[in-house]
């Protein structure tokens, strides 16, 4: 960044200085200086609260701002969890369900051949001992 005319300043301010911008050869309204400059003649002045109150504000506002990200970002985490364990856990689950069902009937087909024989040994004991 150059001065006026293209020659380098002579001179640098600090931060805290106030600086004066002249107008511009171009016509156009002199920039005005960063709203940190004006307030750095007069420290504990109203501006110097005004900007604390905006900080404090701005701390809240942020503190509010990454409470509700992380609030929304739980629920899609919650959300993308639910999927991916339904997605993984359907198909185990099936063929879990599946051979359960299937050594209970081979259980019941079992107990009931038990049952059956024994019902038909009684009866044909009985047709004997008449």
């Amino acid at each position: 960044m150059s001065g006026a005319g293209g020659q380098p300043p002579q001179r640098v301010p600090t931060l805290t200085e106030v600086v004066t911008w002249p107008e511009s050869s171009s016509g156009n309204p002199a920039v005005a200086p960063p709203a940190e400059t004006l307030h750095a003649e007069a420290p504990n002045s109203e501006a110097d609260v005004v900007g604390t109150a905006m900080l404090h504000a701005l701390m809240v506002n942020e503190e509010q701002i990454t409470q509700r990200v992380l609030t929304e970002l739980q629920r899609q985490v919650e959300l993308m969890l639910e999927y991916r364990l339904r997605e993984v856990l359907t198909p185990l689950l099936t063929r879990a369900t599946d051979n359960l069902i299937r050594d209970a009937r081979t259980e019941l087909a079992s107990t009931l051949r038990d049952l059956v024989a024994r019902a038909v040994a009684q009866e044909i004991a009985r047709h004997r001992s008449r």
